[in-house]
């Protein structure tokens, strides 16, 4: 076709939507040049978001890995945020989709964005040890320029509800297992443990690895960037709030709040005043 000659209406279409992920037309559905027919029964779920992310299927090993990861936070109950909301959202009347679609909305910064921020802060010492220094070295540079220039807390480290967050220490020991026999390096693993140590010493005392991470650590060591270990979350997290939100919907509440109807909210507004009596509102 010359550069003069027109494009026909399905070329332009086929041009409008570009993607390397799926190739679909009647009778055919390709996951990255996968046949779908080929995939079903013979690939975990975990090796298909694999797939589907990285372009490639993944070893056993690594599967298996990235499926302990998100099995690991499915649920923390009805005090996260996005369960709560969950559960709220069902006691409206609303579907399982509006329901959770509500609860996976609140998964940001605060609430849901800690393994991104914690496999950041592990990268950031990573290129640093890839620079030349040693790993304790680069932790202490990027703590020193954490504490100096960020606020709040280390990211991964510490928890609100639990002394020891009880995920924590079975990931990392699993992470290492994997690493002995050569399915990840363990140098994620490495640099958490050397973040907790040197907080530990900075701080007087031990503030554990919390789930956000562990993850990060797991997630790290199979490759995946750090925006992608939010997704991520939010698919491990969507398991608890679809199985809240359909529970809640087969009980007979509705409308319930955050709170239970004898506890309210304090008021901190203006004190009761009388209206101010006039013959003429405008006055």
């Amino acid at each position: 076709m010359s550069g003069t000659e027109k494009k026909t209406g399905r070329e332009r279409g086929e041009e409008w939507w570009q993607t390397d992920i799926i190739e679909m037309r009647p009778g055919v559905i390709r996951l990255r040049g996968y046949e779908i027919q080929d995939l079903i029964g013979r690939v975990s779920f975990p090796a298909v978001i694999w797939l589907m992310l990285r372009g490639e299927l993944p070893s056993e090993d690594q599967a298996e890995l990235l499926g302990i990861a998100l099995a690991a936070a499915v649920d923390h109950g009805p005090q996260a945020p996005s369960i709560a909301i969950a559960r709220m959202a069902a006691t409206c009347g609303v579907g399982i989709n509006s329901a959770m679609a509500s609860a996976i909305n609140v998964l940001g910064d605060v609430h849901g964005g800690a393994g991104e921020q914690a496999l950041s802060f592990y990268g950031d010492i990573a290129v640093a040890i890839d620079a030349g220094m040693t790993l304790n070295e680069a932790v202490s540079a990027r703590l020193d320029r954490f504490f100096a220039e960020e606020k709040g807390y280390v990211p991964g480290l510490g928890h609100r509800f639990h002394p020891v967050d009880p995920r924590a220490p079975p990931l990392l020991e699993l992470t290492r297992e994997f690493a002995a026999r050569g399915a990840v390096n363990g140098r994620f693993a490495d640099i958490a443990e050397a973040v907790e140590a040197d907080v530990e010493r900075r701080k007087g005392k031990k503030i554990p690895l919390n789930i956000d991470g562990a993850t990060a650590v797991i997630y790290g060591e199979l490759g995946f960037p750090p925006p992608l270990t939010r997704g991520l979350f939010v698919l491990s997290r969507s398991v608890g709030i679809l199985a809240h939100a359909w529970e809640q919907s087969q009980q007979a509440e509705r409308n319930k709040g955050p709170l239970p109807r004898e506890w309210l909210w304090a008021y901190t507004g203006t004190p009761v005043r009388p209206f101010p009596e006039s013959d003429d509102p405008g006055e």
